[in-house]
């Protein structure tokens, strides 16, 4: 696979790279400071820099991650390059206000005090966390906003129907950004918000992977249905399929429950046998689905991006795939790179 090959996205035929580059790992949320011999600002910055000088031309980022300190490191890391040869999303769903108890002091790495997320879909929130954005991005448009995980209050979804897109949905019309959606990590309500909004791409997290597939048979064929595209984020479901699984893995932020463990260790075995890495197999499976326009892996040092890079070029033989459906371990109507 290419993964520097484009798809076009929304009325404004935005070309969304088929790799990208996700920010949450990059905010401090994984990154530790000493840990790679400095700053996690600075080991942050090293890898958007080489994502970009390897060619990669989409990033992710929120003012969730890290509280601000994401959107900060993407604007040192992009800093003097032309604002033009990139495109870059971010999402309105969360405003930063001042830790009550924290470091106002901006004489940090990030040049920004101690901050906390406060939820909230509102018309005025949504500008303000724009706003916020561009100032902590020191940029002067983003191109794609997501509206970021409205099922974490039960206020939210209302909002975000009555407030939030109908301000993106103005945005849009005006040429202010260029495509909409929205951002979280079940399929469920954005199913609801495609059906009742014009969206152009959805930033699905975990839904859509080789070891889940809830999101395929009802929420991809609708996105298809609509033309509406997928970024898919946490290819990986947070590191089971991105790690050796002899050890403690992850799904989903979690300790792995055992039955999955186990489906990852199938799925390994598979690609054991065809001498395939498991996370080009990962990558390249959600990048066979029509729906998919990008998937958006983090990564927390330069190698692990890297790495990401050769994963979606490397030849994975159809009998990979042929092997994992005979064993029941991905659905017969997933569509895989050969087909």
């Amino acid at each position: 696979m290419n993964p520097f090959e484009t798809v076009a996205v929304g009325p404004y035929n935005l070309p969304i790279m088929r790799l990208g580059l996700g920010g949450a790992p990059l905010s401090g949320m994984v990154l530790a400071d000493g840990l790679y011999g400095g700053s996690a600002h600075d080991e942050a910055v090293r890898i958007i820099k080489r994502a970009y000088q390897l060619g990669i031309r989409y990033f992710d980022t929120a003012p969730l991650y890290g509280s601000g300190r994401s959107e900060a490191r993407f604007r040192d890391g992009l800093a003097g390059i032309p604002r033009d040869s990139f495109i870059l999303s971010t999402k309105v769903g969360r405003v930063l206000d001042p830790a009550p108890d924290g470091d106002p002091s901006t004489d940090n790495p990030d040049r920004l005090p101690d901050l906390i997320p406060v939820d909230s879909w509102t018309r005025s929130d949504v500008q303000r966390s724009i706003e916020e954005s561009l100032e902590r991005l020191g940029m002067d448009h983003i191109d794609i906003l997501y509206v970021h995980d409205p099922d974490q209050q039960e206020f939210g979804e209302q909002q975000a129907i009555d407030e939030a897109f109908p301000a993106l949905i103005e945005m849009r019309e005006q040429g202010t950004v260029k495509a909409i959606g929205c951002g979280m990590n079940l399929w469920e309500m954005p199913a609801r918000f495609v059906r009742r909004f014009d969206l152009d791409i959805i930033l699905l997290a975990g839904r859509y992977t080789l070891l889940d597939h809830s999101g395929l048979a009802e929420f991809l064929p609708l996105c298809v249905e609509r033309n509406v595209k997928i970024a898919i984020g946490g290819p990986y479901n947070s590191g089971i399929l991105a790690r050796d699984l002899d050890g403690p893995v992850s799904f989903d932020y979690e300790p792995a429950p055992p039955d999955l463990v186990d489906r990852a260790r199938r799925l390994n075995a598979i690609c054991d046998r065809h001498a395939v890495d498991l996370k080009a197999a990962a990558l390249q499976f959600v990048l066979a689905h029509p729906a998919v326009a990008t998937v958006i892996p983090g990564a927390q040092t330069v190698g692990e991006m890297e790495q990401n890079v050769r994963m979606v070029e490397k030849h994975i033989p159809s009998s990979v795939w042929l092997d994992m459906r005979s064993e029941g371990l991905i659905p017969d109507d997933a569509p895989t790179p050969t087909e």
